[in-house]
């Protein structure tokens, strides 16, 4: 983290000039200039640092890496446009900002993988294959790429794909998913075990479906087989491995997980 500062600082001193002698040179105001010029790279580096931030919680930081990435590119292009002619000029403006970006963003997806190994205690990177905005950028360049050479096939993949993803219109739910045989077991969770005082705690905290503890649960009951055969000392481990997936607390799905699982094993033992 301390190289990345440096990097960080380094970057925005070689670009900085660049980025006044353009603002200058178009507002003819050397104050205006001064501060307008350092605008790209203080937006980087509080990017950055909201990235690292939800990173330490273990969080993807996808908007903050993309807004991170954005205004090195803003930088980059500055640059760009004050580089002199040929390739050698170019690439002694350009490569400062470029060599933050991949740092930076290397470094976030460092941090949450750091989190997540030592959130399930284990001694090896547990951070799966996610999404960062560089790789966003090169798949859609790919993607461009393939609807040019197979414009027909590209599009009905699209196509596919978006009906997949969305199966129907936002904020509607699917019938014929409302009557999963995994929904339809993790609904009723049976309570005859429970004493009255706890039940009268536990009143209501039933998983409604489609709430993301609904999800997770199904998830679990998809990755690990039935629930009520589930061992209770792989609650946080698992817990905390899919939680992300449905966006909810891993805290929150322990809890969940749980009492869930105590509920269907003392329902079984009656």
């Amino acid at each position: 983290m301390a190289a990345l500062g440096v990097l960080a600082c380094a970057a925005a001193a070689v670009s900085y000039s660049a980025q006044y002698r353009m603002v200058f040179a178009a507002k003819q105001a050397a104050a205006v200039a001064a501060l307008e010029a350092g605008i790209p790279d203080v937006a980087a580096l509080i990017f950055a640092t909201l990235g690292i931030a939800l990173a330490l919680h273990g969080r993807r930081a996808i908007k903050a890496r993309m807004l991170n990435v954005s205004a090195v590119g803003t930088s980059v292009a500055m640059n760009v446009l004050a580089a002199g002619h040929g390739w050698r000029d170019l690439a002694i403006w350009v490569m400062p900002p470029v060599a933050y970006a991949l740092a930076s963003d290397t470094a976030i997806g460092v941090v949450r993988a750091w989190t997540i190994a030592r959130q399930k205690a284990l001694d090896e990177a547990l951070a799966d294959d996610e999404a960062t905005p560089l790789a966003v950028a090169g798949g859609l360049v790919l993607w461009l790429l393939r609807l040019v050479i197979a414009p027909g096939s590209t599009l009905g993949g699209f196509r596919e794909w978006v009906l997949e993803e969305c199966p129907v219109a936002p904020g509607r739910r699917s019938r014929a998913g409302a009557a999963s045989p995994v929904s339809a077991e993790i609904a009723p969770v049976p309570r005859v075990a429970i004493t009255a005082g706890s039940a009268s705690r536990r009143r209501g905290r039933t998983s409604r479906a489609g709430t993301k503890t609904a999800r997770f649960l199904v998830l679990v009951d998809q990755r690990y087989g039935p629930l009520s055969a589930f061992r209770l000392e792989d609650v946080s481990r698992v817990s905390t491995e899919l939680a992300p997936e449905v966006d909810l607390n891993p805290g929150a799905a322990r809890a969940a997980l749980r009492e869930h699982i105590q509920a269907l094993q003392n329902g079984s033992e009656q």
